[in-house]
């Protein structure tokens, strides 16, 4: 491992189903021994087992409860509580608002509720909303998706990444990637819809935002079926001057030098 202060791995970022060797999105941020799942899409448990099991989480953070971001808790649920994990305590969960009731809707199939509390400690973000886990800082703003979504800044000692979580073009996102190191953003559209309520980045827009929260790098995720992941980063540099990459799975991207 590199003396970086974060790392970014890369679980997948397809959307809005995964693709063969792909899955939807999801991330392992960790910084020393601390490590946050960040979003559970389609298929991201899987691959995040190659880095840590659900018993070793510290927390697990997700930014809207659409299923290509979510839909891997279900199964994170049974895991942690009817197969060969053994929880010290329930996973420490930040989410939407209603994410106990939407799992629990999924996962009862008789009278009684799902336990889904024995599973996760379930914490309901808001715009604004300050968490620390472990060595790192969660600072979360509400953004623009359509439906209860954020976005989230994830410091350590002074280095910070930012994710945009799915949306569009925004002041709270632009404000919440003030300055930092890395700012992981959506660019899902081909482009900007004619009509009806933007709730995506084309890469142009990832580009924008980069720039205008004055970003130290852009890393493009969740590029829709409709662009390619050169497409979508040749776009985004053409608006944003410094160093532009795709999240293809499985990438470890190292954030930060921890001092000499």
């Amino acid at each position: 491992m590199s003396d970086a202060l974060l790392h970014l791995t890369v679980l997948g970022s397809a959307t809005p189903y995964p693709s063969m060797d792909n899955p939807c999105s999801g991330y392992l941020v960790s910084s020393g021994d601390t490590r946050i799942w960040v979003d559970a899409g389609s298929g991201t448990l899987g691959p995040l087992q190659r880095h840590v099991r659900l018993d070793e989480l510290d927390a697990i953070w997700i930014s809207h409860l659409h299923a290509d971001h979510s839909a891997d808790l279900l199964t994170a649920y049974y895991g942690a509580l009817y197969a060969d994990i053994d929880l010290a305590a329930p996973i420490p969960l930040y989410g939407p608002p209603g994410t106990a009731d939407r799992l629990a809707g999924f996962l009862t199939h008789t009278p009684a509720r799902s336990p889904v509390e024995s599973a996760f400690a379930i914490s309901e973000l808001h715009d604004g909303h300050q968490a620390v886990v472990g060595s790192l800082r969660l600072t979360t703003r509400a953004v623009s998706h359509g439906v209860p979504a954020f976005a989230v800044r994830i410091e350590a000692a002074g280095t910070s990444l930012v994710y945009s979580g799915d949306t569009a073009p925004c002041p709270s996102l632009t404000e919440l990637a003030g300055g930092c190191d890395a700012l992981l953003c959506e660019a899902e559209s081909a482009r900007a819809p004619v009509e009806g309520e933007q709730v995506h980045h084309t890469p142009e827009d990832a580009g924008d935002t980069a720039r205008a929260a004055g970003a130290g790098r852009l890393i493009v995720t969740h590029v829709g079926r409709f662009l390619t992941p050169r497409q979508a980063v040749a776009r985004a540099a053409a608006r944003f001057g410094g160093p532009v990459d795709h999240a293809a799975p499985g990438t470890t991207f190292a954030i930060g030098r921890a001092d000499s």
